[in-house]
């Protein structure tokens, strides 16, 4: 009795054994952090993973949700192979690898490159590294002048709208001088966003729209006598 008991006790611990050995090794795979990447459109960005790659490491590096395969380095067979075709090929002449540390390379990149990229390492040792990656397009914002709402009166008001259109996680903010007017701020890609702005006529503050996002900021000042007319000074009416 005693002895099928310690016979049990063994398999148990056994077990245990096993089973956090295989946890320790799908850990190396699967449950590295992922690093949060930002770049501008047209950048070229590069994936770091400081690592030394070894004589017989297989590297496999894969995009999206759906894991598509975008590029390997067999280091044994000493070879480097990108996959343009992938994805309707947006990444065609865009990718460039890392003989050495197998950094994935990106040119001139667009909106169409964000998401997760995931670099696999197979060899005597599997390991993975995840790169949430965020491109951000070039942020323009626009001064209009409202022409409909001139007046031959000099008091009368001039409507301004600044605005910008797809760019994300980015805010619009009017000043006046110094002082904070109003502000704007939208997360979504794919849309407009517009801050109006009303000023009179013969108002000399200064005033200026700001875009922010991320990665950058936009000031643009602006000059009322060249935008706010009267109907007496303008054709536009």
């Amino acid at each position: 009795m005693w002895l099928r008991t310690l016979e049990v006790l063994k398999k148990m611990f056994l077990m245990c054994v096993y089973l956090c050995l295989c946890f320790c090794g799908l850990t190396g795979v699967f449950g590295d952090k992922v690093k949060s990447v930002s770049v501008m459109e047209g950048d070229s960005l590069t994936l770091h993973t400081n690592t030394k790659l070894q004589r017989d490491d297989m590297i496999l590096w894969k995009f999206g949700p759906e894991n598509s395969l975008i590029a390997t380095i067999s280091i044994a067979a000493k070879k480097i192979s990108i996959y343009d075709d992938v994805l309707d090929g947006r990444f065609r002449d865009r990718l460039q690898l890392n003989y050495q540390t197998g950094d994935l390379i990106i040119t001139d990149i667009t909106t169409q490159h964000t998401g997760l990229y995931k670099m696999i390492i197979s060899g005597k040792k599997k390991t993975s590294y995840r790169f949430n990656v965020t491109v951000y397009a070039l942020p323009i914002s626009v001064i209009t002048f409202n022409s409909s709402q001139c007046s031959s009166s000099s008091i009368s008001n001039c409507s301004l709208l600044c605005s910008v259109l797809n760019v994300r996680d980015v805010s619009l903010s009017w000043y006046k001088g110094n002082s904070l007017l109003s502000s704007i701020s939208v997360s979504d890609l794919n849309i407009r966003l517009s801050l109006s702005l009303e000023v009179e006529y013969q108002d000399t503050n200064t005033y200026r729209c700001v875009l922010n996002n991320n990665i950058t900021n936009q000031t643009q000042h602006l000059n009322i006598n060249h935008l706010c007319q009267t109907c007496s000074d303008t054709t536009l009416c």
